[in-house]
């Protein structure tokens, strides 16, 4: 329903937009992070970046599976001057020869994980057919052919692989969940940032009306003595302030709408008024549980065991080019020949290949005894490095739940602020009127009341700014007391 209500807002945004008028409508603040999350360049954004992360994963995960391929060469001509020995004449010379050459190679081929090595089956078909002299033909063919490669220096890419991929993929799906929250948190800020311009449009006005009325009355009680020239002079003042105030307000509420509609993607005649809400979610978190929930969610987490195993695979990589690098290729396989393409799948002849190679290294003067040392530190520095972070990290989200659960008070110190000021100004605008006190104090009682309501504003801001960034933090539902979620097979779908 909800969702429901917000396409509806936007379709109507656009109908009026397409119309040429603009746009009025009130929206609460999870209205505008439901618009966000739908359309803001941001939640494109993450959206494809995870997208980009899902089909590496989906690539490694192919390259695990078996993969046929044909390769061929349908035609392949070939004319040329070639130097050949003339057994009559005992001298070399050059003869015109003419090849028509055709090849199709299907392969089958399955990469064996916990080895490195490869499994492949071949088959085959040639032909060459002569163009010149006796206009001969000549067939090959590998009914199948099956082999095994194998390097056997200790370094096994596709298991490092193993490790380390399903890791970036969870991570990816983790951080966007989080970039999820972090988005939220922008949109408290620009919603926030235009509801402060509103609110202080709508208290300019108010003190404008004030000032108006206020340099009426003084101009009336000048004239028979009961207020002083300074006075009225001070009066006017106000008055010309407030006009000066009023039209600083409206320039900043200008360009503040202009970035809410910019950041949600709405049209530039789109005048939106925020609805401020009046009630937090009156609950205090753990850090203790916090903590663990940070540890067992956050992606950082996941992001400091994925360094440390792409630094142990740089170590072992290079103790592997230290020592013998050895391959071993082993080759089994069915051939025949012939002149006739009807015999050539005819009285199949075997063929074997067994090779090992060997590369010793005899003098580099410490190239791999020195990568070997520098990949050796680097997991040192790397294995520090996660460690210090760790530790950075654990601090952040314990501070974060501290100034979380100390926030709601300010949130309730601030409205208890704002009412108080509110009243007490309007009980020092009525002594004014009846001459009980001067406007130096009721200049005192309004920018008390214009400041206490800002910092209401501001208190609200930082109380949800600092709710989703706990919640970015844990990817965990504090409030609902579940883990935080996508709907992944959503952005698949698109």
């Amino acid at each position: 329903m909800k969702r429901l209500i917000m396409y509806s807002i936007i379709l109507i945004c656009f109908i009026q937009n397409g119309s040429g008028q603009n746009t009025k409508m009130d929206m609460t603040l999870p209205q505008v992070i439901e618009i966000a999350q739908a359309q803001s360049i941001d939640a494109f954004r993450n959206k494809n970046m995870y997208l980009a992360s899902y089909w590496q994963f989906r690539y490694y995960k192919a390259e695990r599976l078996p993969g046929l391929s044909l390769r061929t060469s349908p035609i392949d001509f070939n004319r040329y001057n070639n130097k050949e020995y003339n057994f009559q004449t005992n001298e070399e010379e050059y003869r015109l020869r003419e090849y028509f050459n055709s090849d199709a190679t299907l392969s089958l081929t399955q990469n064996i994980t916990p080895t490195g090595g490869q499994l492949y089956l071949r088959s085959g078909l040639s032909m060459v057919k002569n163009l010149g002299g006796d206009k001969s033909n000549s067939y090959a063919s590998t009914p199948i052919s099956i082999g095994y490669t194998q390097e056997l220096n200790g370094y096994n890419q596709l298991k490092w692989q193993a490790k380390i991929e399903p890791l970036k993929y969870e991570k990816a799906k983790r951080n966007l969940i989080e970039s999820n929250e972090t988005l939220k948190q922008k949109v408290v800020s620009i919603f926030f940032s235009l509801a402060k311009a509103q609110i202080q449009k709508v208290i300019s006005e108010t003190n404008l009306a004030n000032a108006d009325t206020l340099f009426k009355i003084g101009q009336g009680r000048f004239k028979v003595g009961k207020v002083t020239q300074d006075e009225l002079l001070t009066l006017e003042l106000s008055k010309l302030n407030a006009e000066q105030s009023l039209n600083v307000a409206k320039v900043n509420l200008k360009r503040m709408q202009s970035s809410f509609n910019s950041f949600l993607v709405l049209d530039k005649g789109t005048e939106v008024n925020c609805i401020v809400p009046d009630k937090i979610p009156g609950f205090e978190v753990n850090p203790d549980e916090a903590l663990a929930k940070a540890i067992e969610n956050n992606p950082t987490i996941i992001d400091q065991q994925q360094r440390t195993l792409e630094a142990e695979e740089q170590v072992a990589e290079a103790k592997s080019q230290t020592g013998l690098n050895t391959t071993l290729s082993a080759q089994y396989g069915l051939n025949q020949n012939s002149n006739d393409f009807a015999d050539v799948y005819k009285e199949q002849q075997k063929s074997q290949r067994l090779s090992v190679g060997i590369n010793i290294p005899i003098v580099d003067w410490g190239r791999r005894k020195g990568r070997y040392s520098m990949a050796q530190s680097n997991l040192d520095v790397s294995m520090a490095s996660i460690h210090q972070d760790r530790i950075d990290f654990e601090q952040d989200v314990y501070q974060g739940v501290l100034e979380f659960n100390l926030q709601s008070g300010q949130v309730f110190n601030a409205a208890k602020a704002d009412t108080v000021a509110n009243l007490g100004y309007k009980i020092t605008f009525q002594r004014f009127l009846i001459g009980k006190i001067d406007v130096v104090k009721l200049n005192i009682a309004s920018n008390d009341r214009e400041s206490a309501r800002m910092q209401y504003i501001d208190a609200l801001n930082q109380y949800w700014s600092k709710y989703y960034r706990l919640r970015s933090q844990t990817l965990f539902d504090f409030e609902k007391k579940e883990p935080l979620s996508f709907k992944y097979e959503e952005i698949l779908e698109k």
